[in-house]
């Protein structure tokens, strides 16, 4: 082909793709009126590119029809810039229920205190030990017998767990400070509530002092007031007065102006009848900027 010919070719194929490309502009831009931006750009790519831009636009269009264009199930899927709330509806029934235990154990109905006793184990067993103990006194066979059950089969846990947790403990787990955290609360919240007779009492607590004592060495500054509450208390009641100065004293320097840290100190003193120290805790009590809340202003009135 001569030059002459081939320079009419090319002038053809121009001519052609451009008015292609005219074409798809004012076709698409009647047809899709919100889309002119994106239709623009590509009219351009199409002019600059001479067959190759049409080419490319045309299978761009196929590709997205065969693989893309199957409708998307939008049934789950909330467009709004309102939050939604939901609320659920009290289970009236359930609440009717709910009284204190001691008032349970009285109830001549047995399927009344059945269930109430079911509810109480299906909020949170783990927080009601204390309560079924109370449950084990009922007249009714069948609920003392389920409530020694859930009662023996929370304790097993308790046990289990913390034997596992506290051996990784002393192993050296390398999360050891972490776990040290876990097993301070999840012990305090059974022995908090005095299920164990008194020397499994007393061996958990000094299991969990230990742990405390790891924790103080190892993340001293992330032990929180609650934390020194906790095994204060723990201590106390098993009459550990020793080692619960101990942490008081621990909880003074690391938190001078919490409230918690005065009471431990004059529940200490107080049963370890320190009437001296006492005093001198309440005094200074007195004259920190910390506010005192009536269950203070009531412990220190029955104590005095």
């Amino acid at each position: 082909m001569s030059a002459t010919g081939q320079s009419i070719l090319i002038i053809v194929l121009l001519v052609i793709n451009a008015i292609v490309a005219i074409l798809y502009y004012v076709l698409n831009t009647i047809i899709k009126q919100n889309r002119e931006k994106s239709i623009l750009i590509r009219t351009v790519v199409m002019l600059l590119c001479p067959v190759a831009g049409p080419v490319f636009v045309m299978l761009s269009f196929v590709i997205f029809k065969v693989f893309m264009s199957e409708p998307v199930d939008l049934a789950d899927v909330v467009f709004s810039k309102e939050r939604m709330k939901f609320e659920s509806k009290a289970d009236e029934e359930k609440e009717r229920n709910v009284v204190p235990l001691e008032e349970a154990i009285a109830i001549s109905e047995k399927d009344d205190l059945r269930k109430l006793v079911m509810n109480l184990v299906s909020s949170n067993a783990s927080e009601s030990l204390a309560s079924l103990t109370l449950a084990l006194d009922s007249e009714d066979s069948e609920t003392s017998h389920y409530a020694a059950s859930v009662l023996q089969d929370m304790l097993n846990n308790f046990r289990v767990e913390v034997e596992t947790q506290y051996r990784r403990v002393l192993d050296g787990d390398e999360r050891r400070v972490s776990i040290c955290e876990y097993l301070i609360e999840y012990m305090d919240s059974y022995l908090s509530q005095r299920v164990f007779i008194d020397l499994e009492q007393k061996n958990y607590v000094e299991i969990m002092e230990n742990v405390c004592d790891i924790y103080y060495e190892n993340a001293e500054w992330s032990m929180t007031g609650r934390q020194y509450e906790m095994i204060s208390l723990r201590l106390l009641e098993i009459e550990s007065y020793e080692l619960c100065e101990k942490w008081c004293m621990r909880a003074r320097e690391h938190y001078p102006e919490s409230l918690t840290t005065y009471t431990c100190l004059l529940k200490l003193y107080f049963n370890s009848r320190q009437k001296e120290y006492f005093f001198e805790t309440i005094e200074e009590l007195k004259n920190s900027s910390i506010v005192i809340d009536s269950e203070t202003l009531e412990l220190i009135r029955v104590f005095s």
